[in-house]
């Protein structure tokens, strides 16, 4: 679906109240992920904040604005001077020096945006996150319904079985408890639902209340990137890496700039006088003077200003370095680490699908068969049916761990892979 598309679907949920969710197409997790990133307002205030650091890099060409000074010499009571001087200076540094400051300028733009990017992937990972706990929220809705639905069954056959005088009253009086507290769950989960929806919706920049038809199907599908592959992937393009290497750069530039301190910074100044007294010409048919000077800044006092502004680069410069080392050491084990976790999960909630959960099921068919006719107690009928639903609740765990893990995965390796 085109983003356009998404957004206007998205919106139009929010001010039309009277549209139903079923009129309206879901919106998958990849259309929803468009649509934050268009309407967030942190993000776009990151995007602001790269524009402004883009605006910070030409200025460095221009030197300091220039001085302009009158003077209005010896000037008696009635304001008749003797000499009007009127002069320019302009401050210039050492050539290089400028170029220096654009490449940092540059850079600090850079990291502007690598900022803006990590706003747009954290972004990413926030709303695949709420979207899953949300497809998570219904799908504890219906195993839980159908825990109801074998509980009533349970009740049912209690019943029965107490009235043939084939079963006690505290196997009734369990199995209603047991029902009783189902019913009561169902209504956590669905204050759980409606909760992680409000937290979609403020990912969405919407009303908390808004409605929002999405694709409830939960899919599970294995990471189709190696594990090498991941670690070489979050090496070259996570955000903080790479911010950390143009920080690096930026140190050495500044130490360069250091080390140029002890280069004289200078000043360029032109006067010009218009001799009004004849007291004060130099020569009797002299009335004008011009005068152009050029002034040196004095490192004099370089053992206490230059020599430690250099030792300081020194120092950043190295943790800089050792802070790049830091980020590409951590980055590599956290994705290792989500990437074997992710796996394992993947493989645990394919196992309870395809096996375990059957089982499940099938043990707590021939137990409810088995109680009708008194070959098992309640006892066994009870831990049948919980096995039942522990089952499908453990491989929504792990369908839980696998979705937390890829989302994670992708955030450490700063990019998004197909799924």
């Amino acid at each position: 679906m085109p983003l356009w598309v998404a957004i206007s679907l998205v919106f139009l949920m929010t001010s039309i109240g009277t549209v139903k969710a079923a009129e309206v197409p879901p919106l998958t997790v990849e259309e929803l992920v468009e649509v934050a990133i268009e309407v967030n307002p942190l993000v776009k205030a990151s995007k602001e904040q790269w524009d402004a650091a883009q605006h910070q890099i030409l200025q460095n060409y221009a030197p300091a604005d220039p001085t302009f000074t009158y003077s209005n010499l010896d000037s008696s009571k009635d304001f008749n001077a003797s000499e009007h001087a009127h002069s320019l200076s302009e401050s210039f540094q050492f050539p290089g020096k400028a170029l220096l400051q654009v490449d940092e300028a540059r850079r600090a733009a850079k990291i502007a945006d690598l900022t803006y990017e990590a706003a747009i992937r954290d972004l990413r990972a926030g709303v695949e996150t709420a979207y899953y706990q949300v497809l998570l929220d219904e799908a504890l809705i219906g195993i839980n319904a159908e825990n109801i639905a074998n509980l009533k069954q349970v009740v049912h056959v209690a019943e029965t079985q107490y009235a043939a005088g084939q079963a006690t009253q505290s196997d009734l009086v369990g199995a209603e408890f047991a029902l009783a507290q189902a019913q009561l769950q169902q209504r956590q989960y669905e204050t759980n639902r409606a909760n992680d929806r409000v937290g979609l919706n403020h990912l969405l920049d919407r009303r908390p209340a808004s409605p929002l038809n999405i694709d409830e199907k939960i899919q599970l599908k294995r990471l189709e990137l190696s594990l090498d592959k991941a670690v070489d992937t979050a090496t070259h393009a996570r955000q903080e890496i790479l911010e950390a290497a143009l920080t690096e750069k930026n140190s050495s530039t500044a130490l360069k700039l250091a080390e140029m301190e002890y280069l004289p910074d200078y000043t360029v100044g032109y006067e010009f006088d218009y001799i009004l007294q004849p007291g004060a010409q130099p020569l009797p048919t002299v009335t004008q003077g011009n005068t152009f000077s050029i002034g040196f800044n004095l490192p004099i006092f370089f053992w206490i200003h230059q020599r430690e502004d250099v030792h300081s680069g020194q120092h950043s410069l190295q943790a800089a370095r050792y802070g790049v080392n830091s980020d590409l050491s951590q980055t590599e084990a956290t994705v290792t680490q989500l990437y074997q976790s992710a796996q394992f999960a993947y493989e645990s909630a394919q196992e309870y699908s395809g096996s375990l959960i059957p089982l499940a099921d099938k043990n707590f068919e021939v137990s409810l068969v088995a109680y009708r006719t008194s070959k098992v107690d309640f006892l066994t009928l009870s831990s049948a049916l919980q096995s039942a639903y522990a089952a499908r609740i453990t491989y929504l765990q792990n369908a839980n761990q696998f979705f937390a893990g890829e989302v994670a995965l992708e955030q450490a390796m700063g990019v998004s892979f197909q799924k």
